[in-house]
């Protein structure tokens, strides 16, 4: 008898069953825990709402029942609103653009260029993005290109991961090196009361040595997808990938002066968007507002009636709706973890953990717990507001500097942006790719371990030369 016997394999789940388990977990969660809260003050000089590091008192419990875990779902689907709006408009922009016949050409061309060195677009991705993570703050920018760079790559051999992945780890290094990033390094700066953007060098470093890892570890993965598609975790599902245009180089695709034009309009909209954000300090609504003018002029002078260019925008918007709905479906475990009262207290027990330790192992412990806060918190500036008052008198306490204790924080805020399923632009990232996050994770975790040795070695030398000015 010819018994065949069935290999069990655990299946990663849904995104958004993920994401539904982590809604309990947070609800049970404010049933268990206790609760207890900090109070905020006005900082006028800083312009900021702080904690008072001494303010940390219990209050009555307030779990969150099922019927607070239906409500936080709506509930987070309207604080994300910017966020979602966002999103749906940058895929019916794609889609114009994809409908001008601009972007087959484009990416032909791509291909003719690079025929043979395809993985030259790895490092000058990478350290675009990185750089403006590093300096401006980008990061929910990034998604509106992801469309783009998966189909690039799986045109050029590579899978969806990569794609991905260039974008999402250029900003996540970006993030943790915070050269001038407004959102976390200045707001920690101000609230720490450390000369606002000293310490750019230790800064420069840690950006250079993050950015050459995540380069070296995507570099070597596309090349094995390169040799051999089947190695991909992706495989299956990028055969059949909206993104994926199958014969590019077999089709006679002809660059005529209508896409030229859609194109020059699109890269012109693009100049606008850097302009606006540097200058006006333009976010996500602003930036919307520049690609909806953009798609609507890419449409026209691409040739498309009004009527096609609306259809287009449609076609590109629906391949976005599940990743707006992550987007706002993670945002509903922080609304069930602020309405249970245990926000404060995973902070307050998390700062109580690194008071009496050598004082390398305070820094490195630091870090550590900054990135297990940013796990609950995922915002970099709302992770600044309540952690640096508690991490900067204890950073006085134990003899570290304060600028250690930023450097902490920043390293903390930006390693677990790609990693913990609370971030709504992560599971955004890989919805838009259709890469379930155990698929992410495992391909992931290996270059988030090399960040974290990176991230302690430069915070022990930070503790033996005193990294200052205080």
């Amino acid at each position: 008898m010819d018994l065949k016997v069935k290999r069990f394999k655990l299946k990663a789940p849904d995104a958004i069953v993920l994401i539904l388990v982590l809604l309990i977990l947070a609800s049970i969660f404010t049933y268990v825990l206790p609760t207890g809260e900090y109070t905020r003050v006005l900082d006028s000089a800083k312009g900021v709402n702080v904690v008072d590091p001494y303010s940390y008192h219990p209050i009555e419990r307030n779990p969150v029942s099922f019927w607070g875990i239906l409500q936080a779902v709506p509930r987070g689907l309207n604080e994300s609103a910017e966020i979602i709006n966002f999103l749906l408009i940058i895929g019916g922009i794609f889609g114009i653009l994809k409908g001008t016949g601009a972007l087959d050409s484009v990416l032909k061309m791509a291909m003719v260029k690079l025929k043979g060195r395809e993985r030259l677009i790895i490092p000058v991705i990478l350290i675009f993005w990185g750089l403006g993570g590093a300096i401006i703050g980008n990061f929910e920018e990034c998604l509106a290109f992801l469309p783009l760079h998966i189909t690039l790559c799986l045109a050029l051999g590579f899978d969806s991961i990569t794609g991905v992945a260039l974008g999402m780890c250029g900003v996540g290094v970006g993030y943790i090196g915070a050269i001038l990033n407004p959102f976390t390094i200045i707001t920690a700066q101000k609230i720490a009361d450390v000369p606002i953007l000293s310490g750019i060098e230790l800064r420069i470093v840690s950006f250079i040595v993050l950015m050459a890892i995540t380069i070296v570890y995507i570099y070597i993965y596309a090349g094995k997808i390169q040799k051999n598609p089947k190695l991909s975790p992706m495989y299956e599902q990028d055969l059949k990938s909206p993104y994926r245009e199958n014969d590019l180089l077999s089709k006679d695709i002809s660059f005529t002066v209508k896409q030229k034009l859609a194109l020059a309009i699109f890269v012109l909209g693009i100049v606008v968007l850097v302009y606006g954000v540097v200058v006006h300090h333009f976010y996500l609504t602003e930036i919307a507002a520049v690609f909806v003018g953009t798609g609507i002029l890419c449409g026209l002078a691409g040739g498309l009636s009004l009527n096609e260019t609306v259809r287009h925008f449609v076609k590109g918007a629906e391949n976005l709706v599940y990743a707006a709905i992550c987007v706002g479906f993670a945002r509903a475990i922080t609304v069930i973890m602020m309405d249970g009262k245990i926000l404060d207290v995973i902070v307050y027990g998390f700062s109580n953990m690194v008071q009496g330790l050598p004082l390398q192992i305070s820094a490195v412990g630091m870090f550590v717990l900054q990135s297990f806060i940013n796990i609950f918190i995922p915002s970099g500036t709302g992770q600044a507001v309540i952690s640096m008052p508690i991490m900067t008198p204890l950073a006085d306490v134990i003899g570290l500097t304060r600028q250690t204790a930023v450097l902490a924080f920043q390293f903390g805020d930006g390693i677990t942006n790609l990693f913990t399923p609370t971030a709504g632009d992560l599971m955004a990232a890989i919805a838009i790719g259709g890469i379930s996050y155990g698929k992410w994770f495992k391909w992931f975790w290996k270059l988030m371990g090399l960040w974290y040795i990176a991230c302690s070695v430069i915070l022990i030398i930070a503790t033996i030369i005193g990294y200052g000015p205080v």
